[in-house]
């Protein structure tokens, strides 16, 4: 089977995707060890901070009888100028799939384009795919959905920072064909070419997909996901003028008020109570947001076992 990768939600068809999320939910209702991946090792290169995705790949991995290797990027020599392509190739040399969390997407592009072994895109600052399959497996657990066909009519909400998570959640719904509105300061929407990119997909897939500015659009959501305004310390210096920005697109009671009466709240975590998400909501709906982060441990291990 040619290699594959997953740099981004777009290299997932609908169908694949469903089939990611079926096994996701194998995992979660049978917790057995499987020794499947016996022998073989994982490489994770963290270039930023992670709690989530860096436990859950590695207990994934174990749980699957394979070895996650923490590669330092402090320590391989890249930090002394070894080019990606040198990199790539010798590591495809050891390993049997690589995990990479880059500043730059661009950067585990070329990885992916020198690797002989799948690559695994764990946020960059363009998309975050495992994120979105978390997701979106935590929104069917809630409502009871036993297939995506039975999403098409939730109403996912995305308020806040049209970040690499709002990429993301924003494709992943045009290509499985859902009703996802994305609310955002103008200035920070998401791309143009990402943008049009999603509205491009979701014209064959019957997504119905909103960009815009205007929190009244939060009405009737059945679905509210925030994320923090200030991604991966981009922001440092702008923090203040963000926050002015950004408050009016808070995650608090009053929001709340204008979603349907069975809506949960979604947060990819790590949270900053008292900017995106009030503390009162954040503890209100800890039910959701913690089984959110706990689901991405079982979608990754669907990952892994397609990938690898």
């Amino acid at each position: 089977m040619a290699k594959k990768d997953l740099l981004s939600v777009y290299d997932l068809r609908a169908e694949e995707i469903s089939v990611l999320l079926e096994e996701a939910f194998k995992f979660k209702s049978d917790k057995k060890y499987l020794d499947v991946f016996k022998g073989r090792t994982l490489g994770m290169i963290f270039e930023n901070p992670s709690t989530r995705t860096r436990v859950s790949f590695s207990t994934a991995m174990i749980q699957l009888g394979g070895l996650p290797i923490s590669l330092d990027p402090e320590n391989l020599q890249r930090k002394r100028g070894e080019s990606i392509h040198d990199t790539a190739v010798v590591l495809s040399g050891y390993l049997d799939g690589l995990v990479i969390r880059a500043l730059r997407h661009c950067d585990t592009e070329e990885f992916a384009k020198f690797s002989t072994i799948p690559v695994v895109n764990a946020l960059s600052d363009r998309e975050h795919p495992c994120q979105s399959l978390a997701d979106i497996m935590t929104i069917m657990e809630f409502y009871k959905a036993k297939t995506v066909e039975n999403l098409k009519e939730i109403k996912i909400v995305y308020i806040g920072d049209g970040n690499n998570v709002a990429n993301s959640l924003l494709a992943v719904s045009a290509v499985l064909g859902l009703n996802f509105t994305l609310i955002s300061p103008q200035q920070y929407l998401p791309k143009k070419d990402i943008l049009d990119k999603a509205l491009e997909c979701a014209l064959s897939s019957g997504a119905k997909i909103k960009i815009t500015s205007n929190t009244s659009e939060i009405k009737d959501a059945d679905v509210v996901y925030t994320d923090v305004w200030f991604s991966m310390g981009i922001y440092e210096s702008k923090k203040e003028d963000r926050k002015r920005i950004f408050m009016p697109y808070q995650v608090n009671e009053a929001l709340l008020k204008k979603t349907s009466s069975r809506c949960i709240v979604l947060h990819c975590l790590p949270a900053v109570r008292g900017n995106e998400i009030t503390a009162e909501i954040m503890d209100k709906y800890g039910y959701s947001i913690f089984t959110q982060a706990e689901n991405r441990l079982y979608s990754q291990k669907a990952v892994l076992l397609r990938l690898l």
